[in-house]
């Protein structure tokens, strides 16, 4: 496992691009290759319902199907991604932190429309990618902030409440945090 593994990255108050301002994103894969992500603050446009009526699964659960989906990342917004609780028992599922897994299959999106699927979920299209070296060099340029992933953040708190407390678990006053890091 790689260090930045099963980590936050944060997005510095200065990050410019519009798909990472105060975003939040789960650190799924890092290596030598790369590395991909799931930004879990930035609700899209789409609920459960839009995305189950694209490929063939009904929702009777109406409280389910207007869940909110989120943009996790410009990089292939047609691949969807779940982010949920439990161990990763799926088809296509790996652990990504410490009470997290994802999970890129159908059998879990039919679980989940019939109401057996994980007890906490976050569904979402697209993932943020850096290929290899790019993001230590944004780490180097300070755009990042890293800490360990916690499943309360990505599941039980409200959406706005995500960059702070993200922010609030390094022991950093959100307040008192400058656009930009400083190099020593």
């Amino acid at each position: 496992m790689s260090y930045l593994e099963q980590q936050f990255l944060i997005a510095m108050p200065g990050m410019e691009d519009p798909n990472f301002t105060r975003g939040v994103t789960l650190l799924c894969q890092h290596n030598d290759e790369g590395a991909l992500g799931i930004t879990i603050n930035r609700p899209s446009d789409f609920t459960l319902k839009d995305v189950l009526e694209q490929i063939g699964i009904e929702c009777h659960d109406e409280s389910l199907a207007e869940r909110r989906v989120y943009e996790g990342g410009p990089v292939h917004p047609e691949r969807g991604f779940v982010l949920h609780s439990g161990r990763p028992d799926w088809d296509s599922s790996m652990q990504v932190g410490p009470g997290i897994a994802v999970t890129t299959s159908r059998d879990i999106l039919e679980a989940i429309a019939e109401g057996a699927g994980p007890d906490k979920f976050l569904l979402a299209l697209g993932y943020a990618g850096w290929g290899a070296g790019q993001l230590e060099d944004e780490m180097r340029d300070n755009a990042w902030l890293n800490v360990m992933a916690r499943a309360e953040i990505v599941f039980d708190l409200p959406v706005e409440q995500r960059w702070a407390s993200a922010v609030a678990s390094l022991g950093i006053d959100v307040d008192s945090l400058q656009p930009a890091g400083g190099h020593a």
